[in-house]
Protein backbone atom coordinates (compact mmCIF):
# COMPACT_ATOMS: atom_id res chain seq x y z
CA UNK A 1 0.00 0.00 0.00
CA UNK A 2 1.62 3.16 -1.25
CA UNK A 3 -0.51 5.60 0.64
CA UNK A 4 0.49 4.31 4.14
CA UNK A 5 3.81 5.50 5.56
CA UNK A 6 4.14 4.84 9.28
CA UNK A 7 5.64 7.60 11.36
CA UNK A 8 8.88 7.10 13.27
CA UNK A 9 7.08 7.44 16.58
CA UNK A 10 4.68 4.65 15.59
CA UNK A 11 7.60 2.38 14.60
CA UNK A 12 9.41 3.09 17.88
CA UNK A 13 6.22 2.39 19.86
CA UNK A 14 5.64 -0.95 18.07
CA UNK A 15 9.30 -1.95 18.60
CA UNK A 16 9.16 -1.19 22.33
CA UNK A 17 5.87 -3.03 22.70
CA UNK A 18 7.32 -6.03 20.85
CA UNK A 19 10.43 -6.09 23.04
CA UNK A 20 8.26 -5.86 26.14
CA UNK A 21 6.29 -8.93 25.01
CA UNK A 22 9.54 -10.92 24.54
CA UNK A 23 10.61 -10.34 28.12
CA UNK A 24 10.59 -13.55 30.17
CA UNK A 25 7.71 -13.71 32.60
CA UNK A 26 8.06 -13.93 36.35
CA UNK A 27 7.28 -17.38 37.71
CA UNK A 28 4.62 -16.18 40.12
CA UNK A 29 3.69 -19.69 41.23
CA UNK A 30 7.16 -20.44 42.55
CA UNK A 31 6.74 -17.61 45.04
CA UNK A 32 3.65 -19.35 46.44
CA UNK A 33 4.81 -22.94 46.91
CA UNK A 34 7.71 -24.64 48.66
CA UNK A 35 10.59 -25.24 46.24
CA UNK A 36 10.38 -29.03 46.33
CA UNK A 37 12.59 -29.50 43.28
CA UNK A 38 15.27 -27.17 44.66
CA UNK A 39 15.15 -28.89 48.06
CA UNK A 40 15.64 -32.38 46.62
CA UNK A 41 18.30 -31.27 44.14
CA UNK A 42 20.27 -29.66 47.01
CA UNK A 43 19.79 -32.70 49.26
CA UNK A 44 20.82 -35.01 46.39
CA UNK A 45 24.07 -33.05 46.05
CA UNK A 46 24.62 -33.17 49.79
CA UNK A 47 24.04 -36.94 49.94
CA UNK A 48 26.32 -37.48 46.95
CA UNK A 49 29.12 -35.63 48.79
CA UNK A 50 28.51 -37.60 52.02
CA UNK A 51 28.18 -40.94 50.18
CA UNK A 52 26.39 -42.70 53.07
CA UNK A 53 25.89 -46.45 53.24
CA UNK A 54 22.21 -47.24 52.62
CA UNK A 55 20.22 -50.30 53.65
CA UNK A 56 18.00 -50.50 50.58
CA UNK A 57 14.99 -52.80 50.41
CA UNK A 58 13.02 -53.42 47.26
CA UNK A 59 9.70 -55.26 47.30
CA UNK A 60 7.68 -56.27 44.27
CA UNK A 61 4.38 -58.06 44.79
CA UNK A 62 5.55 -59.51 48.09
CA UNK A 63 9.06 -60.59 47.03
CA UNK A 64 11.73 -58.76 49.01
CA UNK A 65 15.41 -58.08 48.43
CA UNK A 66 17.67 -56.08 50.75
CA UNK A 67 21.20 -54.81 50.08
CA UNK A 68 23.69 -52.44 51.68
CA UNK A 69 24.76 -50.01 48.96
CA UNK A 70 26.27 -46.62 48.26
CA UNK A 71 23.89 -44.70 45.99
CA UNK A 72 25.86 -43.36 43.00
CA UNK A 73 23.21 -40.97 41.68
CA UNK A 74 20.96 -39.48 44.37
CA UNK A 75 19.19 -37.27 41.83
CA UNK A 76 18.06 -40.38 40.00
CA UNK A 77 17.24 -42.18 43.26
CA UNK A 78 14.99 -39.32 44.39
CA UNK A 79 13.59 -38.52 40.91
CA UNK A 80 9.97 -39.30 41.88
CA UNK A 81 10.24 -36.70 44.66
CA UNK A 82 11.84 -34.12 42.34
CA UNK A 83 9.22 -34.75 39.64
CA UNK A 84 6.41 -34.07 42.14
CA UNK A 85 7.25 -30.36 42.13
CA UNK A 86 4.14 -28.19 41.77
CA UNK A 87 5.86 -24.88 40.99
CA UNK A 88 4.38 -24.27 37.56
CA UNK A 89 2.79 -20.93 36.63
CA UNK A 90 -0.28 -22.70 35.24
CA UNK A 91 -0.89 -24.35 38.63
CA UNK A 92 -0.77 -21.14 40.67
CA UNK A 93 -4.42 -21.51 41.73
CA UNK A 94 -4.63 -25.30 41.50
CA UNK A 95 -3.65 -26.15 45.09
CA UNK A 96 -5.21 -25.26 48.43
CA UNK A 97 -2.52 -24.29 50.93
CA UNK A 98 -2.52 -24.58 54.71
CA UNK A 99 0.61 -23.37 56.47
CA UNK A 100 1.66 -22.73 60.05
CA UNK A 101 4.88 -22.90 62.11
CA UNK A 102 5.18 -26.70 61.87
CA UNK A 103 3.44 -27.79 58.67
CA UNK A 104 2.94 -26.81 55.05
CA UNK A 105 0.13 -28.70 53.33
CA UNK A 106 -0.77 -28.48 49.64
CA UNK A 107 -3.84 -30.28 48.32
CA UNK A 108 -4.83 -30.39 44.66
CA UNK A 109 -8.10 -28.68 43.83
CA UNK A 110 -8.29 -30.04 40.28
CA UNK A 111 -8.77 -33.83 40.03
CA UNK A 112 -6.59 -34.28 36.93
CA UNK A 113 -3.37 -33.07 38.60
CA UNK A 114 -0.85 -35.87 39.19
CA UNK A 115 0.50 -34.54 42.50
CA UNK A 116 -2.52 -34.75 44.76
CA UNK A 117 -0.99 -33.76 48.09
CA UNK A 118 2.27 -32.58 49.67
CA UNK A 119 2.75 -32.40 53.43
CA UNK A 120 5.95 -30.81 54.74
CA UNK A 121 6.65 -31.02 58.46
CA UNK A 122 9.22 -28.65 59.83
CA UNK A 123 10.85 -27.49 63.03
CA UNK A 124 11.70 -23.83 62.59
CA UNK A 125 13.32 -23.70 59.15
CA UNK A 126 14.51 -27.31 59.29
CA UNK A 127 12.55 -29.83 57.21
CA UNK A 128 11.68 -32.86 59.34
CA UNK A 129 9.72 -34.84 56.73
CA UNK A 130 8.05 -34.57 53.35
CA UNK A 131 5.10 -36.71 52.31
CA UNK A 132 3.77 -36.74 48.75
CA UNK A 133 0.79 -38.47 47.16
CA UNK A 134 0.68 -38.79 43.36
CA UNK A 135 -2.15 -40.33 41.37
CA UNK A 136 -2.58 -40.85 37.64
CA UNK A 137 -5.55 -42.54 36.04
CA UNK A 138 -6.57 -43.12 32.46
CA UNK A 139 -8.27 -45.75 30.31
CA UNK A 140 -5.25 -48.12 30.39
CA UNK A 141 -3.91 -47.83 33.93
CA UNK A 142 -4.15 -46.40 37.42
CA UNK A 143 -0.97 -45.42 39.20
CA UNK A 144 -0.70 -44.31 42.85
CA UNK A 145 2.52 -43.25 44.57
CA UNK A 146 3.02 -42.47 48.23
CA UNK A 147 6.42 -40.95 48.87
CA UNK A 148 7.94 -40.17 52.27
CA UNK A 149 11.28 -38.55 52.98
CA UNK A 150 13.04 -37.99 56.28
CA UNK A 151 16.29 -36.09 55.65
CA UNK A 152 19.34 -37.94 57.00
CA UNK A 153 17.46 -41.15 57.79
CA UNK A 154 14.87 -42.62 55.37
CA UNK A 155 13.11 -42.42 52.05
CA UNK A 156 10.24 -44.66 51.03
CA UNK A 157 8.34 -45.10 47.80
CA UNK A 158 5.08 -47.08 47.78
CA UNK A 159 3.76 -47.51 44.26
CA UNK A 160 0.65 -49.38 43.18
CA UNK A 161 -0.02 -49.83 39.49
CA UNK A 162 -3.17 -51.39 38.04
CA UNK A 163 -2.81 -52.06 34.31
CA UNK A 164 -5.77 -53.26 32.25
CA UNK A 165 -5.34 -56.81 30.99
CA UNK A 166 -2.07 -57.24 32.92
CA UNK A 167 -3.12 -56.80 36.53
CA UNK A 168 -1.82 -55.18 39.67
CA UNK A 169 1.77 -54.53 40.70
CA UNK A 170 2.83 -53.26 44.10
CA UNK A 171 6.31 -51.84 44.58
CA UNK A 172 7.99 -50.62 47.76
CA UNK A 173 11.46 -49.08 47.75
CA UNK A 174 12.90 -48.11 51.10
CA UNK A 175 16.31 -46.68 51.83
CA UNK A 176 17.57 -46.33 55.38
CA UNK A 177 20.79 -44.40 55.82
CA UNK A 178 23.17 -46.44 57.96
CA UNK A 179 24.38 -44.78 61.11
Amino acid sequence: MYWYKPSRIFIIFITIAGLQACRPGVDAASANFFDLKGFFEADSSRLTRLNPLVNKTAKHNGKTETKRVHIKNWGEELALFINSDINKPAWKSSYATVENDTIVHYKAIEPELKTREIVIKKLGKKIMSIGITNHTENFLYTNTEKLIYYPDSLYRINKTQQVRLIGKNVYVIEGRLAR
